[in-house]
């Protein structure tokens, strides 16, 4: 009798196992297209539940747009700002509402929004996605306040692990 067969483990489940583990530690993992999707759908659902109308943004570890989703009634404005704090996430390593307190007037960070071509976006509400401590992507939500679009995208990190494991969130 198969030693795995007591457990009710099969090779096929152990394979899966572990090809998902050594998916999430390669250093370049990066956020696909499709979880980005299944990332932005949960995240709108939520939003539409707060009554706010958001522009959600998701991009590469090197702060490349892999996609922009745009809600019915959202803020022309927040497509650019929404790209910009999914950018800055990953630029800085942080959420742009942390950094957001580093630029004020005397702080370590201040004139940062000034630099690098005005790619820069001190809001809250963008926030890096990582896996095991490394960054796999950036996330930004733009349409209500900063606490509001901050909000919104730390329940992204929330369901990020859920969203890339199940599929679903």
């Amino acid at each position: 009798m198969d030693k795995y067969a007591e457990t009710n483990i099969t090779q096929d489940m152990i394979g899966a196992t572990v090809r998902e583990v050594i998916r999430q530690l390669v250093p370049d993992r990066k956020i696909t297209l499709e979880e980005a999707k299944r990332l932005t759908e949960a995240i709108e659902q939520e939003s539409a539940r707060r009554n706010q109308q958001s522009v959600i943004a998701v991009c590469t570890p090197e702060g490349n747009p892999i996609l922009v989703h745009v809600m019915d009634g959202a803020f022309l404005v927040s497509f650019d700002v929404a790209v910009k704090k999914a950018y800055t996430a990953v630029a800085v390593k942080m959420s742009t509402m942390e950094l957001s307190k580093l630029c004020m007037p005397g702080e370590t960070f201040y004139g940062l929004d000034k630099m690098d071509n005005g790619k820069i976006a001190i809001l809250g509400g963008g926030v890096p996605l990582k896996i095991g401590g490394r960054i796999i992507g950036g996330l930004a939500v733009s349409g209500g306040t900063g606490e509001a679009d901050d909000a919104l995208a730390r329940y992204g990190q929330e369901i990020l692990q859920q969203v890339l494991q199940d599929g679903k969130a």
